[in-house]
């Protein structure tokens, strides 16, 4: 499959410049970078490498898909202990449902990048 086909899919972030083109890895780079803690951007391998740092991005969301399910789970349980009114509790579980679906497709977006990363690094 020729990269510029990644570019296609809805799930192709629009920070990251088409497959094959002139600096879409730095752009690639870059937007994963931001899905990361900052710590993690200034260690070498990552700034090199930036096949594991879309490696490390994907495990990021993962975690964060993780907790925010968890979230949303425990919500009408926890919520109530905490005092907050139904009015809240009803705000914060669509937030937590939405938050997971945003995390979904930002997993989605991650997967289209990795993959476009590693087979560039395999067609040199």
């Amino acid at each position: 499959m020729p990269l510029t086909t990644s570019r296609i899919s809805t799930d192709w972030p629009c920070q990251v410049k088409t497959p094959g083109t002139y600096d879409w890895e730095r752009s690639a780079a870059k937007w994963l970078r931001e899905l990361v803690p900052a710590r993690y951007a200034s260690y070498p391998a990552l700034i090199r490498h930036p096949v594991l740092l879309a490696r490390h991005a994907h495990l990021q969301v993962q975690q964060e898909i993780r907790v925010a399910r968890t979230a949303l789970q425990t919500a009408r349980a926890d919520l109530p202990r905490l005092g907050m009114p139904e009015s809240v509790i009803e705000h914060t579980i669509k937030l937590y449902a939405a938050e997971v679906m945003q995390l979904q497709h930002i997993a989605r977006s991650v997967r289209a990048v990795s993959e476009a990363l590693v087979e560039r690094g395999t067609t040199r």
